[in-house]
């Protein structure tokens, strides 16, 4: 399934007219949007506002920023023909929020819609009209500069979004090769790294975690004496007697085993975008070990997936069949386990949250 990014949505604006002013979606907003300027690929964009009815005029307002971030954010958010509510994937952050829907509104692949809205009341659930949403039609492109409303069927039920939730973390002086490394990287790393032992505990997975990332303390506990990490890679009955294989995989940050003979998956985590390192480690590993099926995975922030698509379908990776496991499927999933405490599943369940990215 087609997957949007942020340069697609800036590229999509770009084609706007920019000697032109822009409605609201919402009618009862009087306002007007121009676009002022747009950096290529992936934002950000300048734009100015202002409202006729308030005797505002154009020239005398500034210049304000739709930053990438928040670009990203929103293009995460979009599936195929599924509604998404502006507020709700960014929580009320962002004054800017309004007028990058509005404007993404005038493209031919977005249409706004008024899906039905679940509510519940005293037990009692009860269909309501439904709050403004945006929806991505690729297959019905309208016309260009224009507001374009999308009837639907669909009911939304608002229950909370999942979140993850990580306890006390310490991270040691040298846990990563890298030894200039931006702290909250390190700890984003780390949340990552927990997370993945975690469901596949709940799983029912032995887990290998990188041999210099045992000694993080998580719940004032470092992870190595974690129930189910694995101590000795080499004493794994599936390593047994590839001592080569071993040593390639020694500081892979993250390996699944199940029950003695099968390897779910073999997981790097890049945070930034040095993808390549990650995808070097498990090709070293992969070359070492005889042909075995599992999942080489990429785990990385949603925000660089175009990067973890160019560099995975590279010639010297493409033996790989790299997945990708964004950290939003990450956190999805981990939520899930977290709340539901899900079992009796196979691991073919993770192909649901691991994307298939080769070409």
């Amino acid at each position: 399934m087609r997957k949007l990014s942020a340069s697609n949505l800036v590229a999509a604006i770009n084609q706007l007219d920019k000697n032109r002013a822009y409605n609201y979606v919402n009618p009862r907003t009087k306002g007007l949007i121009r676009i002022v300027g747009i950096e290529l690929p992936e934002g950000p964009i300048r734009i100015k506002r202002w409202d006729p009815s308030k005797n505002q005029i154009e020239s005398q307002q500034n210049v304000e920023n739709i930053s990438s971030e928040m670009i990203w954010r929103i293009a995460n958010a979009f599936v195929q023909n599924h509604p998404i509510n502006f507020d709700r994937i960014l929580g009320g952050s962002y004054n800017t929020r309004s007028v990058l829907e509005s404007l993404l509104a005038h493209t031919p692949e977005f249409y706004f819609c008024y899906p039905g809205r679940i509510e519940n009341k005293g037990g009692q659930s009860s269909i309501k009209h439904g709050h403004k949403h945006l929806m991505w039609r690729p297959e019905m492109p309208h016309r260009i500069g224009i507001l374009e409303e999308a009837k639907t069927d669909i009911t939304i039920s608002e229950i909370p979004v999942q979140e993850a939730y990580y306890d006390s973390l310490v991270l040691l002086d040298n846990e990563f090769e890298a030894e200039e490394i931006d702290i909250e990287v390190q700890r984003r790393h780390a949340q990552i790294q927990i997370a993945l032992y975690f469901i596949g505990k709940q799983l029912n997975f032995r887990t290998w975690i990188a041999q210099n990332d045992k000694g993080i303390l998580y719940q004032n506990k470092r992870i190595g004496e974690y129930d189910g990490v694995i101590s000795s890679l080499g004493d794994e009955k599936l390593m047994s007697g590839w001592s080569d294989a071993v040593q390639a995989a020694l500081l892979i940050d993250c390996i699944w085993f199940k029950n003695g003979k099968l390897m779910p998956a073999v997981m790097e985590i890049e945070h930034s975008t040095g993808v390549t390192s990650g995808l070097s480690r498990m090709k070293n590993f992969k070359d070492k070990f005889p042909p075995y099926p599992t999942r080489y995975v990429i785990v990385a922030p949603d925000e660089i997936r175009d990067k973890v698509i160019k560099e995975a379908n590279k010639p010297q990776f493409r033996d790989l069949d790299t997945r990708y496991f964004t950290y939003s499927a990450v956190e999805e999933l981990y939520a899930l386990c977290q709340r539901r405490k899900i079992q009796g599943i196979t691991e073919e369940f993770l192909d649901c949250y691991m994307e298939p990215i080769l070409n």
